[in-house]
């Protein structure tokens, strides 16, 4: 199946053997350069790379390669490998390589980095999570530090400050998110100072597959505090005792709806009320559906957990608590009432970005995962990337087993306790991937039941994550995981104390033996975890147990009959393991859907913001708000500035400057009298230029932001609404881009209309302006988080699920 799957996406787009030849030839010319390199003295690596011209010849790509090997040696005593050196190689033509897990993806990132950086480019090497960042930018600091090359990292306790000092090195290790909320906050920035981000250069992604496409369907949002209705204790207890005839929920598990004798539940239980008359439908029908989403959907342990008097949502794709990520529209607070803890702040959204916008920025970017090309069509398709796989130093020598398929999740529970226990009984370690916390949880006491001892790593104890990970190789271990992808540790055989004896003795024991408690909706996280064995030539062996009540199947496949097992212990045989590929194959197309909604619902909102960033970069960085508010309101601006007469304004600067100085000398005498003479207005102390200016400045911002938040705010109600116009045979895209067109249209000239209204009417002097008195207040409370769902999820599963009916 996997052999198959990778022919597919080369089909699609992803080549295995791009320019290969060409690389393997600059490899080999390097060999010729190991003396010379291994001559040379630790202070004269950056003078020798500085004179290479490694963008235009390859002689110099040759001997750059013989400099970085001699280096990684010498400094991190690491001396890369062959296709470490081809990796990096493919990194700098652009390309998203495929490296196995354990072959050295780091140093390959790091030395295409340096490589960037001789070509005269600030690199940011983005990663999946802090931890890996801060780890990577660490460790390969020497290896910088010996050609000069300053190396920095970002992380969520990074102060503005230091982000700021980070983003001015050559090399810049951070999240995703991190990267992201930066360039977000910097649309918080009243000045030019306040600017942390900078201008984006080259990318080099780690993990690409999982950021560029897992977290690629999570805008990444930047939100202010606002006043919101708390939710109706009433209405969440009527919720909390609706029984299953209450409530449909479908086939996905994403919406879930009053059925009509439902809906006569509710409106009994609070008092005889029409939840669809005009005073309820948008207040109280609104408020049961949200309580229903969390009461329904949301589970704890599993979508997220509760810890220190807090709700901790759980990234799927990464089995850790996202620290920064909330539900919107109420319902965090609801789950929050649901769990009887204090509700949080609500919010509205200043700003937001989705990854592909955010990677968009860059004009070079290129990648490296073990899982490349199972994602292939996606980096072609949404980023115009192409992929080359790297063979492994050493073969691959890891058995996978066939998986075993049973009927039912208790059947499938038992069998993989069974196998869990004989393996351990060998010494073997086993390392058990699970889906979510409850699962793993639930896996570990049926073991400890089974008299099989394991360790636990899961969203409730992350922290300790390296530690455990570096122990899952040791003899006799077992440990239940929840998603091992981007962990970013390396499982070393006989456990973290290098010890030969102990690796050996494992290795008899034929290596790390990897246990699925169910296959994923993609492919590439089975073969994510799989990686785990049989890393850099060790043996190891990996299994996936399944059954047919397991979500994949459950959401993909209807059945008219449910399949029955022939067999005592509940196993499938073949014909299971088909119906699982199936319905993974199904859970894949229907991911590619999603990918390909959420471009194209928001290229368009991309390049809105596109239009309100420059806007917001040129009122930042010039006088252009004083000159347009000035040319517009000539009247005021005398009053303001002290003059009797209206200040022409003019394009040029210098010379606007100029009239304003001559002016205020010739009028300095008349100043005060001039003031209060003006039109009959009051007596205004003359506010200097710069003070009038910034003053200016801050009020056009304030009404673009809030304009801009406005907008944010209509596009998030039509695109939630727009798979209603389907049922007018309009096309929802096309309608969703006719209605966000023709509100932005308006925005420009409503943001004028304010701010003009603004510099009449506010308080401004010579300490600047006011926006309080005049009641306009920016939030004074920010955070950051990201959208936990995908809203356009829904079409494409549907339209799928439907063929499949067909077929089944």
């Amino acid at each position: 199946m996997g052999k198959l799957s990778n022919s597919m996406w080369r089909l699609l787009g992803a080549q295995s053997t791009r320019n290969q030849s060409k690389s393997l030839g600059v490899i080999k010319d390097a060999e010729a350069h190991t003396d010379w390199a291994a001559e040379l003295a630790d202070d004269a690596f950056g003078a020798e790379a500085e004179k290479l011209d490694i963008a235009e010849k390859p002689a110099d790509r040759a001997k750059f390669l013989a400099l970085v090997r001699e280096a990684a040696d010498r400094t991190i005593d690491l001396r890369p490998f062959d296709v470490q050196l081809q990796g990096a190689l493919r990194l700098l033509e652009g390309d998203i390589v495929e490296m196995a897990t354990g072959e050295g993806k780091t140093l390959a990132g790091a030395i295409a980095a340096i490589g960037h950086v001789l070509q005269g480019h600030q690199v940011h090497v983005i990663s999946v999570n802090d931890y890996l960042a801060t780890r990577d930018a660490e460790w390969m600091k020497p290896l910088f530090d010996v050609f000069g090359i300053t190396v920095h990292a970002v992380s969520e306790n990074s102060s503005r400050e230091e982000r700021r000092r980070a983003y001015t090195g050559d090399v810049t290790y951070g999240s995703v998110n991190e990267i992201g909320f930066d360039v977000l906050r910097d649309q918080l920035a009243l000045s030019e100072a306040d600017l942390v981000s900078p201008t984006p250069d080259v990318a080099i992604i780690d993990e690409a597959d999982s950021v560029l496409v897992d977290e690629a369907l999570v805008p990444l949002v930047l939100a202010g505090s606002t006043e919101t209705e708390v939710p109706d204790a009433a209405i969440h207890d009527v919720v909390s005792r609706m029984k299953n005839k209450h409530y449909e929920v479908d086939a996905e598990g994403r919406n879930v709806t009053l059925t009509d004798e439902g809906a006569v539940f509710v409106e009994e239980e609070l008092g005889g009320i029409d939840l669809y008359s005009e005073e309820h439908v948008g207040t109280t029908l609104v408020h049961v559906s949200i309580a229903m989403h969390a009461h329904y959907l949301l589970e704890r342990d599993i979508h997220y957990i509760v810890r220190d008097g807090g709700v901790h949502l759980i990234n799927a794709s990464r089995g850790r608590v996202a620290q920064l990520q909330r539900w919107p529209d109420g319902v965090q607070a609801a789950v929050e009432l649901k769990e009887g803890l204090t509700q949080t702040d609500s919010g509205e959204v200043i700003d937001t970005i989705t990854v592909q916008a955010l990677i968009g920025r860059y004009p070079k970017v290129c990648g490296m995962t073990g899982t490349a090309l199972a994602a292939g069509e996606q980096f072609r398709q949404f980023y115009e990337l192409r992929v080359s796989q790297i063979p492994p130093n050493t073969p691959n020598v890891r058995t996978d087993l066939p998986d075993r398929v049973y009927d039912t999740k208790a059947n499938k529970v038992e069998a993989i306790v069974a196998y869990v226990k004989e393996i351990h009984e060998t010494g073997q370690p086993v390392l058990i991937g699970t889906h979510d916390v409850a699962e793993s949880e639930e896996l570990a006491y049926f073991l400890d039941k089974a008299g099989v001892s394991s360790v636990v790593l899961n969203a409730k104890n992350d922290a300790e994550e390296a530690k455990i990970i570096a122990e899952a190789g040791a003899r006799d271990a077992v440990t239940v995981s929840t998603q091992m992808a981007g962990r970013g540790t390396d499982i070393r055989l006989g456990g973290s104390k290098d010890d030969a004896d102990a690796h050996d003795e494992v290795i008899e024991l034929g290596g790390l033996c990897v246990v699925g408690t169910g296959r994923h909706d993609t492919e590439r996280l089975d073969s994510q975890l799989r990686g785990r064995a049989g890393r850099q030539g060790d043996p190891g062996t990996s299994v996936f147990f399944s059954s047919l009540e397991d979500p994949v199947v459950t959401k993909n496949l209807a059945f008219k009959r449910d399949p029955v097992s022939p067999n005592e212990d509940g196993s499938m045989g073949s014909k299971g393991v088909d119906l699982i590929e199936q319905a993974q194959r199904i859970a894949e197309g229907v991911m590619l859907e999603l990918h390909a909604n959420t471009w194209r619902y928001n290229k368009l909102v991309n390049q809105q913001r596109d239009i309100i960033v420059e806007r917001r970069m040129q009122i930042l960085t010039t006088d252009a708000a004083l000159e347009e508010l000035a040319d517009l309101e000539p009247d005021r601006y005398a009053q303001l500035t002290g003059s009797t007469t209206t200040v022409e304004t003019t394009t040029d600067e210098a010379d606007a400057d100029k009239a304003d100085a001559d002016k205020a000398d010739a009028d300095k005498a008349d100043t005060e009298k001039a003031a209060t003479d003006h039109e009959g207005t009051p007596a205004v102390t003359p506010v200097p230029r710069e003070v009038l200016s910034q003053a200016a400045r801050e009020i056009v911002l304030y009404h673009l932001d809030r304009a801009w938040a406005d907008h944010l705010a209509f596009v998030s109600d039509v695109r939630a609404s727009i798979h209603l116009r389907s049922l007018g045979k309009e096309s929802p895209l096309d309608e969703f881009h006719r209605l966000i067109l023709a509100e932005f249209a308006d925005l420009p000239g409503t943001a004028l209309a304010k701010a003009r209204e603004t510099f009449r009417e506010a308080d401004i002097t010579p300490d600047g302006v006011d926006l309080g008195s005049a009641d306009l207040h920016r939030s004074t409370t920010t955070w950051t988080y990201m959208v936990h769902d995908n809203l356009f999820s829904s079409g494409g599963a549907k339209t799928l699920q439907g063929i499949i009916g067909i077929f089944r």
